[in-house]
Formats: C-alpha cells, sequence, structure tokens
C-alpha cells in the first residue's frame, strides 16, 4: 500500500490532477495534549474506557467534560478523529448511569450519522453494562435509533423504555414534538440534547431546525425539564458566535 506522501507526490506529478489545485500546504504534526480521567466519572464509565485501551483523555475532552458538570451549554469544535464523541458521551452517560430517571436525545443531519454513532455507543455501553448485575434494571442503558426506517412494532417500546435516543431534527419535527404527550416520560427527564454536525444546519434548513429546538425547549420547560445542550463540528469557524 503506497504512503499518503507518495500518493501527494504522485498527485503533483500528474498534470490532470496538480493542475487543478491550487495550494499544497504541509501541516506540522503536533503532539498530543492529555489529561488523566477525571475521579469524577463513574466508575464503570471508567472500567470500559480502560476495557477499550482509553487511560487518559485529550485536553479539549477533560475541558468539554468540567464545562458540562458546570451547568455549561458548549460548542465542541475540533478536528476530524480527535475525539469529539467522548467529548458528549461521558458527561450524557455519566448522568444517565448516576441518575436512573435522566434521558438523551442525540440528534444528527442524517439517519447513517446516526447509525454510525449507534454502532459506537452500543460498544460503549455493553463494556459499561458487562456486569449488568451491578444495576438496576432502569439503570442499564440502551442506545436506540428512532427514524423512519425504525420498525413500527420497536417504535412503542422505544418511547417507553428507551434512556438515550438517536435521531435527526426532521424525525423530531414530524414524530415526536407532534405527539409528545406519548412521550411524557421521555421529556420529563430528558437531560441532554446533542446536535453533532452544526455546520449543516445553517440556511433555510439551519432556520427549520432552529424553530424546531425551540420548540423542543418548550416543550421539556412544560414537562418539568431543564435541558443542556451540546453542538459539536469539525469544521465550523466562528463557534464562538454560535
Amino acid at each position: 500500500m503506497a504512503s499518503l506522501s507518495s500518493l501527494v507526490n504522485k498527485w503533483r506529478a500528474d498534470a490532470s490532477i496538480g493542475g487543478n489545485i491550487t495550494s499544497w500546504m504541509t501541516i506540522p504534526a503536533q503532539p498530543g495534549r492529555y489529561k488523566k480521567l477525571p475521579q469524577e466519572i463513574h466508575p464503570e464509565i471508567t472500567k470500559a474506557l480502560k476495557r477499550l485501551g482509553i487511560v487518559r483523555l485529550y485536553s479539549h475532552q477533560i475541558e468539554s467534560w468540567e464545562l458540562v458538570k458546570e451547568g455549561h451549554n458548549i460548542v465542541v469544535v475540533t478536528g476530524t478523529a480527535s475525539g469529539k464523541t467522548l467529548c458528549y458521551n461521558l458527561p450524557v452517560l455519566n448522568e444517565l448511569l448516576r441518575n436512573p430517571e435522566s434521558k438523551a436525545l442525540y440528534l444528527f443531519p442524517t439517519k447513517a450519522l446516526a447509525h454510525d454513532q449507534l454502532a459506537l455507543l452500543q460498544n460503549l455501553t455493553h463494556q459499561i453494562c458487562a456486569d449488568n448485575h451491578n444495576f438496576p434494571g432502569n439503570q442499564v442503558i440502551s442506545p436506540a435509533t428512532y427514524d423512519g426506517d425504525t420498525p413500527s412494532g420497536s417504535r412503542l417500546r422505544i418511547r417507553e423504555k428507551a434512556r438515550l435516543i438517536l435521531s435527526n431534527p426532521d424525525m423530531l419535527h414530524v414524530s415526536i414534538l407532534p405527539h409528545h404527550t406519548r412521550w411524557e416520560n421521555f421529556f420529563r427527564g430528558l437531560n441532554f440534547v446533542i446536535l453533532d454536525e452544526i455546520h449543516i444546519y445553517r440556511g433555510v434548513f439551519g432556520s427549520h431546525v432552529a424553530n424546531i429546538i425551540r420548540r423542543l425547549r418548550r416543550i421539556s420547560e412544560f414537562y418539568g425539564g431543564s435541558l443542556r445542550f451540546i453542538l459539536t463540528s469539525a469544521t465550523i469557524g466562528n463557534p464562538t458566535n454560535l
């Protein structure tokens, strides 16, 4: 298999490719900045991370953890494959384990992204709940997707039992918010809302999603909830303005 540098050199030498590229830039590698796992993380999460080979966290993951712990809504913008997912999974799963009534809603712009994240979550929650006898039944976390592909026979179970749901803004708009009375149990415990790939939400689509989130907040308040938001992106350029 050719190395990345040899592939780039091949592109440079190929006039049909190199001629279409206006700029070449090499960004020097930088060593990662790490910190120890926070002691406040639920011990089952710590054990699960160690089973997965994670014994320390990046500095931005720790910073996210601290800000969420203090009750802030946060925007996480960091490069692709730099661990954004743990920035929200750690505080969310910690809350779900420590408070059996808590719920979380993850929103992705596409069903494909939601299903990708479901696989990662299932792996992590499987490790967390490897010793199920440590948890009462309502503490076991079973993440589930709720979208247009969800079988009708599974929807009632997800509404009544799921504590961590992965969906998308359109499904929230069409199938959840208009029928919020069926979701009362979920909304009463809803603590966290995660919006991934927020750079997608711009223009008319962004305005549409903003109104959906306003409705979500209003319904959450109706059921006595208090939401915290974690937004993530790899490419947005102005996170402090959000």
